[in-house]
């Protein structure tokens, strides 16, 4: 996937993934990849901007396989800021679509 369209689209697939269930970083890369192709060093530079513009809490969980695990939790602001990025992304894919389609018809 183009790189652009990728970097576009994470912080939504982020969002919505911390949305169902507060993850910690490792999980999320893992459940971002079966989406969007990213690996470590792409998720926690966003997860710290975002922690950062308060659209996330985190909180350390103790973990039966090492060190205590940092979660993700989506605040009530990160909510908001979810759903403006779903309803730009849903207008951006009906105008676009609509645009392709009316270049193959016309």
């Amino acid at each position: 996937m183009n790189a652009q369209l990728k970097k576009g689209v994470l912080e939504l697939v982020v969002l919505e993934s911390v949305r169902q269930r507060d993850m910690y970083g490792y999980e999320l890369v893992e459940e971002v990849s079966k989406v969007v192709d990213v690996n470590e060093g792409t998720i926690y530079p966003l997860l710290k901007r975002l922690t950062n513009e308060r659209y996330f809490e985190t909180y350390l969980r103790e973990s039966t396989e090492g060190p205590p695990r940092k979660y993700y939790h989506l605040t009530a602001a990160g909510v908001l800021y979810r759903d403006t990025l779903e309803k730009e992304w849903n207008e951006l894919t009906e105008k676009v679509g609509a645009f392709l389609e009316g270049c193959k018809n016309g």
